[in-house]
């Protein structure tokens, strides 16, 4: 299994959609958790980086340093 490549304030799209519909995160907070924010209603979710990284499908938008 390949592993992905993602930063901060990178646009992610996750396997299931969040609740409202949406399914465009941001990443805002990396550690040993990751805490990720909803593109449309901006609730935002801490999960753990393994489980973080197996539901994460692919990278929309890279940030720019």
């Amino acid at each position: 299994m390949e592993e992905k490549e993602f930063g901060l304030n990178d646009v992610v799209e996750m396997k299931k959609p969040h609740p409202c519909g949406v399914n465009r995160w941001k990443i805002i907070r990396m550690g040993m958790d990751i805490r990720i924010k909803c593109e449309g209603c901006s609730h935002s979710v801490m999960i753990p980086r393994r489980e973080f990284s197996r539901k994460m499908k692919k990278v929309l938008v890279k940030h720019e340093e």
